[in-house]
């Protein structure tokens, strides 16, 4: 367990409306550090539709889900918040009046005084694919993400998938590891196509495999892979030497560890009130796809509101001593100094 790292505020996923917090909060001179599932910043935009139009922020007629996330990103620039991805919160404990001690699955702690649940409709967890026994080589030698590319070098992988996170892996470990073969279902992807281009120029060169198929079985014994059965478009059954598999089917939606965060569920989401937000716990916020109250609308726009809102009350239990004093960006010189505005 590693030392606990100690801020004012924690935010659970680095979607769009947990940025906008960052910068509501940091307004108000609250130092942020941010938890995602994801590998990434962004959330549901930068995973899952990175390059879908967005058509309803206020200002912006058109940005992508990419594009937005890059924009909000160099608007928070100036609060220096800490992200820490590929991990998942799995226990929020009271430990005072504020106070809340916060552990993920990586094992960092954070001490907080404040705790604001972004987490869109939940955790993103890794889809499974449907072969039989995949759960017995879970964790030793089947693996839905890459947090530690080290741990790979020098292993056969297979890696299954034919979008980004197939073909990015498949280039990053590649010259690391023994020998690397992709396996998707047809020989077309939704990869970017530098990224294809790539893995096919790899491929022609002989220094990685292609094969077009899907995983039946899996072999080997006590969790340790041998190697994978595939069936062929043709049908025809073939085998493919591997210790290591990397299936990248995408994600899916889940509530994960929030049931356990001590806050209450209404149809797997948080009921909030409105003024700021707050869940039935004090000191813990919800904002975003995650909360429900009456006449609550599923839209980033709304999401910002809550940010907003949310920051107020937060800043009364950062700074339980001093009075804040509402002010705009537009014509307050601190708030323009604390932006960088010359």
């Amino acid at each position: 367990m590693s030392e606990a790292i100690k801020t004012d505020v924690l935010i659970i996923g680095a979607g769009p409306c947990g940025l906008f917090a960052v910068f509501e909060l940091g307004l108000l001179d609250m130092k942020v550090h941010l938890v995602d599932i994801l590998d990434k910043i962004g959330g549901q935009c930068a995973e899952l539709y990175p390059e879908k139009p967005i058509y309803d922020i206020p200002g912006i007629p058109f940005v992508t889900g990419q594009g937005l996330t890059e924009a909000l990103m160099e608007q928070i620039k100036p609060f220096n918040a800490t992200f820490h991805l590929n991990e998942m919160v799995e226990t929020i404990e009271k430990i005072g009046d504020p106070g809340f001690r916060v552990t993920t699955d990586a094992g960092q702690v954070f001490e907080c005084k404040v705790v604001v649940i972004s987490a869109g409709g939940g955790s993103f967890q890794p889809k499974r694919p449907p072969v039989p026994g995949i759960e017995a080589y879970e964790g030793t030698s089947v693996f839905y993400a890459v947090r530690k590319m080290e741990q790979f070098r020098d292993k056969s992988i297979l890696i299954v998938g034919g979008g980004d996170s197939a073909l990015d892996w498949t280039l990053n470990l590649h010259p690391i590891a023994k020998r690397v073969t992709l396996l998707h279902r047809r020989d077309d992807f939704r990869a970017a196509p530098h990224s294809v281009e790539q893995m096919r120029a790899l491929v022609a060169s002989e220094k990685m495999d292609l094969r077009i198929g899907q995983v039946t079985s899996l072999e080997g014994e006590s969790g340790k892979l041998s190697g994978a059965v595939m069936k062929g478009n043709d049908n025809a059954v073939s085998k493919v030497e591997c210790d290591t598999m990397l299936p990248f089917f995408g994600l899916t939606m889940k509530l994960g560890p929030v049931a356990n965060w001590g806050v209450a569920l209404e149809n797997n989401l948080v009921p909030v009130e409105t003024a700021a937000f707050e869940t039935n716990v004090p000191g813990i916020f919800a904002i975003g796809d995650i909360n429900t109250y009456p006449g609550k609308l599923k839209l980033i726009l709304s999401g910002f509101h809550e940010g907003a809102l949310m920051a107020q009350k937060a800043h009364r239990y950062v700074y339980p001593d001093k009075r804040l004093v509402f002010q705009y960006t537009t014509s307050s010189s601190s708030l323009q100094k604390k932006l960088g505005v010359n």
